[in-house]
């Protein structure tokens, strides 16, 4: 396996993002997936970890089932929330035996109807810290170009994920839809000190009853002149989702154009849209 940060180093990334499945039929619909888009040759890919802790085994069993299986890069995601810093030691150590190199330390949301342990780390900073206790992995965090939905100001916001980059080697963000949000957010960055890498996030729109859903999961609503550009298409699906893979395209162009040091697609565990994007922007491998 190979350090994010070391990758990262040595050129551009491009990276998948896959969640556990939690029934038999998301399990197969992720091995056909993954099958899609392991041929794509990705940089690394990345694991999400359930609120409290609520997918620690199947995260742990789908990173370490890549590494047995697959030619993938495997990235594990991994919260504070619900859990003893014991608890959270004892998970990277069982990461690196498996031969895990690269790990996410995110602060996580506590979850709603949850009734959780208290969390005796209480940020992101506090985990890339005991990751790199641990030893062994290349330490990446998340970012948010609108700035984090709990960030009292938008300059707190840079402050405290130039901390977080201060001890992680790559940011990757939440996903967003203008460039220039992500080009502040790279300058407002330099402008406190930090040049550590930041991977911008995409997701197309690839059907509307997504917009309002996303725009929750970012902590920011969708940008109206992007909602603009769906009108009169709620009766289209395909019209729907080939404006939202077509701009995501123009997105990840505009992205290199400017510098970035890679991309990092959620994914949803299905293949069609980054598939299409990859080779609209000539990244599919000859041999694919």
């Amino acid at each position: 396996m190979a350090h994010i940060a070391d990758l990262l180093a040595a050129g551009r990334t491009f990276s998948f993002e896959f969640f556990p499945p939690r029934t038999d039929a998301a399990q197969a619909t992720l091995v056909r997936t993954l099958r899609e888009l392991e041929p794509l040759e990705p940089s690394f890919v990345s694991v999400t970890y359930g609120a409290g802790g609520s997918t620690r085994e199947r995260t742990h069993e789908l990173v370490a089932g890549m590494l047995r299986t697959t030619s993938l890069n495997p990235m594990a995601h991994l919260t504070c929330v619900g859990h003893s810093r014991l608890d959270l030691a004892e998970i990277l150590v069982r990461y690196r035996r498996a031969g895990v190199d690269n790990v996410l330390c995110l602060g996580g949301d506590p979850p709603a109807g949850m009734d959780l342990p208290p969390s005796e780390l209480a940020y992101a900073v506090d985990l890339a810290r005991l990751a790199l206790a641990v030893g062994g992995f290349s330490v990446g965090v998340a970012a948010h170009p609108l700035g984090h939905p709990s960030s009292p100001t938008r300059a707190s916001d840079r402050e405290h994920l130039a901390a977080k980059l201060a001890v992680a080697d790559f940011a990757i963000t939440q996903f967003f839809f203008r460039v220039e949000d992500y080009l502040l957010l790279v300058e407002e960055l330099t402008a406190v000190g930090c040049d550590k890498p930041v991977i911008p996030g995409i997701m197309p729109i690839t059907n509307l009853a997504s917009v309002a859903r996303m725009g929750a999961l970012a902590g920011h609503p969708v940008p109206p002149e992007i909602v603009a550009r769906f009108e009169g298409l709620e009766d289209d699906p395909d019209a729907v989702r080939s404006l939202g893979v077509e701009l995501a395209t123009e997105l990840c162009e505009k992205l290199l154009a400017e510098g970035a040091p890679g991309l990092h697609f959620y994914t949803l565990n299905q293949s069609r849209a980054t598939r299409e994007i990859y080779a609209s922007l000539g990244l599919i491998p000859r041999r694919y």
